[in-house]
């Protein structure tokens, strides 16, 4: 079978929007930031005759780039040539994965790199990667160069008196000239890692043995990168040179990528990846151990591991993501303790330790959920609007081809909790997409289905620029009544494909923040089955094929899908998803599909007074303010790229940093009952969907003003035309459903 036609059988899917962002990949040698150089610079003149140095590539690394140029040139959306300019892309792609945070290497180093900028794409087409490895090799002698350093300096006598400043991002600063600047960069960096560790009030001797152990560990972990790792990192600075969501796997990294997509992982349930020298919390799994617990957070930092609820924490600063991860995963029911920085505070932390259970994350965990939600308008009237959480356009595949007739699928799911809902007389529903990072196509087209009547809901154009249209084939519309759909800056893929159908057939409000803006599609090729010899493994190859196009002819790449009211906290979004990624595709439009809007948008007025309410209600609203506050946080730290190392203003700012923190959450334990929980804990995630709910609410209520909206013995009473708000369309026609 011919190449091509074994890359046609391959099947088309959604990934998750960021898991498997390129830059995540490739910056995999990130964790290995910590380190310090004193040596002078190796010669990298002569970088094209390597062929002495014994790290290497190998027979099964030029075959793998001779494929993966094939693929990315005959079957890439983005047409791009491998030239001078693109080998120049990737120069300056491969050091910032090595050296993003500009630690390591001198301006000497990159100078003699630079000779070699137009010389990558010769070096790919010719299959020749001794030069990438050469290249590689002289940033692992700079790791062991500067772990010396750190170890040396460790046991210095630190003054926290004196009022200076450490640069802890260094990612747009310029290259240290000389050896002499970046031994001053990293006297403060190890002096600031002694006051982190002192403002936690550990003693001395448990400092010094802790930053030892972490400094060493940059060095062995850099001595133990083999072949493979060094490969994926130089090819994913090429793949990414291209676009942001084609990447290769080592084949290593493929088996945690199959573990990572598996729905029976056993382990926490969270996405991770590395950021600076730390590993970061992505996206906690719905139904996984860490979301059941609710002390796990996006955005949280992984500092520490320990095994079981007495084993000792394992320093992981600076570690390679793949063995923080093998740390972190485990058999069924035993514990993993983390030890996290919260997101939101500094590096002074305090920590936290979380202890886990590890466990199966199963379908069943991450179905589709229903909740039910009563909520007042004008004149003491009361809705009852339903919610129905989506975390993951999923379906059981496997169910599916067995004949099984009770597979499992987020179109049968919703589909029964519809008819639930309408069994339990709600008046709206709310589909919940926050943080709905995509999955299967197919069911995010036929999940549409049961709000529309057929019709388009996507437009998919390949490389070859041929369109074609998804569409719900099924005529039935199972929920016909009034609709919200609620979005965050993590909604993503199959949930965009979804918003924006809603939101073309106005068929329902689009509440939240705009969405992630991925309107790519990617296809994962087993490069194995192309081996010369069978023994050899080489990876996978995930490579973006098409684009997608709403049935209004307008992309959601880049752009995402804008709500029609946008939350406040939006604009802390700003600078995230993909329009934050380099590379990316551009935003563009297509011809529109036929289609015909007809939904409950028609009536603008009640539009108008629905955002009139909401902007006048979150003024006050405690859990708005608290959302606000926390973002302004967030924000003013990740502005940071200075830190003090005075010991008493760290103190300082860590306990303003807590008061700040417990006047917000004050203010919004005051804010009454639907900011708490059961256990008079905050409750932050209602507080959106509470909002998006009530919007609802009030768009129901405006639309139907003349009307008496009121309950009693929770049955809706009708006016006097007859019908019930909950059953009546938007043309006014009565709808059995």
């Amino acid at each position: 079978m011919s190449s091509r036609n074994q890359f046609e059988k391959i099947s088309l899917f959604l990934v998750d929007a960021k898991a498997m962002s390129p830059r995540h990949i490739f910056i995999i040698a990130y964790a290995l930031l910590s380190g310090v150089l004193v040596s002078a610079a190796p010669s990298l003149a002569n970088l094209d005759q390597s062929s002495n140095s014994e790290f290497q590539p190998e027979k099964k690394h030029e075959r793998a780039t001779l494929l993966i140029n094939h693929f990315v040139q005959s079957y890439h959306y983005k047409k791009t040539d491998l030239n001078d300019g693109l080998s120049e892309k990737i120069l300056y792609k491969y050091l910032e994965s090595l050296d993003p945070n500009r630690s390591y290497l001198i301006q000497q180093d990159i100078t003699e790199f630079e000779k070699h900028r137009f010389e990558f794409d010769d070096y790919l087409h010719k299959h020749e990667l001794a030069p990438a490895y050469a290249a590689f090799s002289v940033f692992r002698d700079r790791v062991d160069e500067r772990v010396s350093y750190a170890l040396n300096v460790l046991n210095s006598e630190f003054d926290f008196d004196v009022d200076e400043k450490y640069q802890f991002d260094r990612r747009d600063a310029p290259w240290a000239t000389h050896h002499e600047e970046l031994d001053e960069i990293w006297h403060k960096r190890v002096k600031n890692d002694i006051l982190s560790l002192r403002l936690t009030e550990k003693d001395n001797d448990e400092i010094i043995e802790t930053l030892r152990s972490r400094y060493t560990q940059l060095g062995r972990r850099t001595a133990q990168f083999n072949q493979d790792d060094v490969y994926q990192i130089f090819i994913n600075a090429y793949m990414s040179s291209i676009e942001p969501h084609t990447s290769y796997f080592s084949p290593r990294a493929s088996d945690n990528f199959k573990i990572r997509m598996s729905l029976s992982l056993e382990g926490i349930g969270a996405v991770l990846q590395t950021e600076n020298e730390y590993t970061v919390v992505r996206r906690v799994v719905t139904g996984g151990p860490a979301d059941l617990s609710d002390e796990l957070n996006s955005g949280d930092r992984i500092i520490g591991v320990g095994q079981g609820q007495t084993d000792p924490l394992i320093d992981v600063i600076g570690w390679r993501l793949d063995d923080v991860v093998e740390l972190i995963r485990g058999p069924k029911d035993s514990i993993v303790r983390l030890q996290i920085l919260p997101d939101g505070t500094g590096a002074e932390g305090p920590p936290e330790v979380v202890a886990l259970t590890r466990d199966k994350i199963k379908l069943e965990e991450q179905a589709a959920k229903k909740s039910i939600l009563e909520l007042p308008v004008e004149n003491n009237q009361t809705l009852r609007i339903g919610v129905i959480d989506i975390p993951t356009f999923y379906i059981d595949f496997a169910a599916r081809s067995r004949g099984d007739r009770n597979y499992r699928s987020t179109t049968r799911d919703v589909k029964q909790l519809l008819l639930e809902l309408e069994h339990d007389d709600v008046d709206g529903v709310v589909v919940d997409l926050r943080g709905n990072g995509g999955g299967a196509l197919t069911e995010a087209v036929t999940a549409t289905g049961l709000f529309i009547e057929s019709g388009p809901v996507v437009q998919v154009k390949n490389a070859g620029g041929k369109v074609e249209v998804n569409r719900d084939p099924d005529p039935d519309v199972i929920y016909g009544g009034p609709l919200a759909v609620l979005v965050d800056r993590n909604s993503a893929s199959a949930s965009e494909i979804f918003a924006g159908a809603i939101q073309d057939y106005r068929r329902g409000l689009i509440i939240g923040e705009p969405t992630y803006g991925k309107g790519t599609v990617q296809n994962l090729i087993s490069l194995d089955q192309y081996a010369e010899d069978k023994d050899f493994r080489l990876g996978q190859l995930k490579i973006t094929i098409a684009q997608f196009f709403r049935i209004n002819g307008d992309s959601t790449q880049r752009r995402g899908v804008v709500p029609d009211i946008v939350f406040p906290m939006a604009a802390d979004a700003v600078d995230e998803g993909e329009r934050a990624l380099e590379n990316s595709l551009a935003w563009t439009t297509i011809q529109p599909a036929k289609y015909v809007p007809y939904g409950d948008l028609s009536n603008p007025d009640a539009l108008v007074a629905t955002r009139t309410r909401h902007s006048d209600r979150i003024v006050d609203e405690p859990g708005f303010q608290f959302l606000l506050s926390e973002a302004q946080i967030r924000r003013e730290l990740e502005e940071r790229t200075h830190i003090s190392l005075r010991e008493a203003t760290r103190r300082a700012e860590m306990d303003k940093q807590t008061q700040r923190r417990e006047e917000i959450e004050n203010s919004l334990l005051a804010g009454g009952d639907k900011t708490m929980d059961t256990d008079d804990d905050l409750d932050v995630d209602s507080i959106l969907l509470t909002e998006a709910s009530q919007i609802l609410a009030d768009f129901i209520y405006n639309k139907h003003a003349t009307r008496t909206v009121k309950r009693e013995n929770n049955k809706p009473v009708t006016d006097n035309t007859g019908q019930s708000l909950a059953s009546e369309s938007d043309d006014g026609d009565s709808e059995t459903r």
